[in-house]
């Protein structure tokens, strides 16, 4: 189904439905378009991060310590 096939569909279903339940689907888009945003700007920043020099150094940096340094293991 095409992405303007499914919005007729859910205009025709939201013209039978009475004003209380259409705010309930208006409130519910607006929660899935903000999750969703959240999500585009997550993954911009991920990708800002992940191109960025300034963490550069830490790829370089010796490790410290070992397992064997542990005195408990959980």
């Amino acid at each position: 189904m095409t992405k303007e096939a499914i919005i007729q569909k859910t205009i025709e279903i939201l013209e039978k439905l009475p004003s209380e339940k259409i705010n309930e689907v208006s409130d519910f888009a607006d929660f899935i378009l903000k999750k969703y945003e959240e999500q585009l700007i997550q993954k911009g920043m991920e990708k800002i991060v992940s191109e960025s020099e300034a963490f550069s150094f830490l790829q370089e940096e010796e490790d410290l310590y070992e397992e064997k340094d542990l005195k408990e293991k959980y």
